[in-house]
């Protein structure tokens, strides 16, 4: 007990107390900044993306695809594409993820997530989710893991991830979605009560990434079941992932 108190004394509170306006310092990249005036249609950067997140006509990046390596800013000779470090980035809507020029983080945030009455009602108060890793990295199932640690501190909003779909109110998809994983993905939705949510964390859930053309990827499960909040990363960062239910939890 003498040291557990110690070490409370020595570390503080390590929560961090409002996750809402928490920084997040460079080198992490969030939503983009594009500059489409500075753009000569050189197509560089659509040679170098390696998930195909960039076009041209007119310049775009497609966070649901976007893996967030930086490679276009750095390489693009006008420097007509950047990341800023806003984190705020989850949306219910897979076309509202597509970041075009003069997007700015005020704008972003007020068309990404409609508030819907029936969800608030239902779910406002408490979320349990199943997450499922349909052939994930490991790299989006740690960061929702560490949405649960003492730093992050998830369950304080009453948002906890459970080890059954048979309590659970929606499910937390990670991974491109295998072949191999998509009766067991389907299995776990159909074992979820009614009324429940689907969410997609991460660039390989929402469009399969980098996989996104593998022979190895069944993703009919996205087609046959309404998907209600796209959190984009690679891999996601725990902010954008509370931050985003929260919002999308949200009463008026």
């Amino acid at each position: 007990m003498l040291k557990i108190l110690k070490i409370r004394k020595t570390q503080g509170y390590q929560a961090i107390p409002d996750v809402t306006a928490a920084k997040i310092r460079e080198p992490f990249r969030g939503l983009p900044h594009i500059e489409s005036k500075k753009c000569s249609s050189c197509g560089q950067c659509i040679s170098l993306c390696p998930s195909d997140a960039i076009q041209l006509k007119p310049l775009s990046i497609d966070m649901g695809k976007c893996i967030f390596c930086g490679d276009c800013k750095r390489e693009c000779p006008e420097k007509a594409i950047s990341f800023s470090t806003f984190y705020k980035i989850a949306a219910d809507e897979r076309n509202k993820l597509i970041v075009k020029s003069g997007v700015t983080p005020e704008k972003f945030m007020a068309d990404a997530i409609t508030i819907r009455k029936e969800v608030s009602s239902i779910f406002g108060t408490s979320l349990k989710l199943r997450q499922v890793s349909a052939a994930g990295c490991s790299g989006c199932e740690w960061e929702l893991t560490a949405c649960g640690n003492v730093n992050f501190d998830m369950g304080r909003f009453g948002i906890e991830i459970v080890a059954s779909p048979r309590h659970a109110d929606g499910l937390i998809i990670t991974g491109p979605v295998s072949e191999n994983m998509a009766k067991a993905l389907e299995d776990a939705y159909l074992s979820i009560p009614d009324p429940k949510i689907v969410i997609l964390a991460g660039s390989c859930a929402i469009s399969g990434g980098i996989f996104q053309e593998s022979e190895a990827l069944q993703r009919s499960f996205m087609e046959k079941h309404k998907i209600d909040l796209y959190i984009p990363g690679c891999p996601v960062h725990p902010l954008t992932v509370i931050n985003g239910i929260i919002d999308f939890l949200r009463k008026k």
